[in-house]
C-alpha cells in the first residue's frame, strides 16, 4: 500500500501546472509588460538622441585630425565622406579616419548634415534633424547639433 501512495505522489508531481496556475502567471506577466514597455520605449528614444550627440562630438574630433593632416577641413561638397574616402587632390590624407562607413550615418539611418565653414560659431557644423528629419522638434524629433555642445 505504501508503494501505491508513493507512485501516486510521484505521478502527481510529474503532471505539471494546472490551467489556472498558467493563467495567473500569464496575467502577472501581462501586467509587468504593461508597465515596463512604455518606460523601455522612452529610454530607447532618448538613447538614439544621446548616441547622435556622442557621434557628433566624435566627428568633430575626427575632423580636427583630418585638418591637422591635410591643412584644411573638407569642403561642404566633399562632406563627411572625406573621412572615409580620400577626396581628389587632397594632400596629406592619412585616412580612413573612421573605421566604419556608418560612422557618418545618424541613429535614424540618414547621413549627418555637414557645413564648412560653420555658420553657427564653430569651424564646422554637423547636425542631425532627429527622427522626423525636419528642423526643430522635441524628444526623439529634436535636432542634435555640434554647436549646442560647445
Amino acid at each position: 500500500m505504501t508503494q501505491k501512495k508513493t507512485s501516486h505522489r510521484r505521478l502527481r508531481r510529474q503532471r505539471g501546472f494546472t490551467l489556472i496556475e498558467l493563467l495567473v502567471v500569464l496575467a502577472i506577466l501581462g501586467l509587468l509588460a504593461a508597465f515596463a514597455v512604455p518606460r523601455v520605449l522612452k529610454y530607447l528614444s532618448s538613447a538614439k538622441t544621446d548616441a547622435a550627440s556622442i557621434q557628433i562630438q566624435n566627428l568633430v574630433t575626427t575632423l580636427d585630425l583630418y585638418r591637422l593632416d591635410t591643412g584644411r577641413y573638407p569642403t561642404t561638397s566633399e562632406g563627411l565622406q572625406a573621412l572615409v574616402d580620400q577626396p581628389a587632390g587632397v594632400r596629406g590624407w592619412t585616412g580612413p579616419y573612421l573605421d566604419k562607413r556608418d560612422g557618418i550615418i545618424d541613429p535614424w539611418g540618414r547621413p549627418y548634415h555637414y557645413r564648412f565653414p560653420g555658420e553657427m560659431g564653430g569651424d564646422v557644423d554637423i547636425f542631425s534633424l532627429g527622427a522626423d528629419d525636419t528642423v526643430g522638434g522635441e524628444g526623439e524629433n529634436q535636432d542634435v547639433t555640434s554647436w549646442s555642445q560647445r
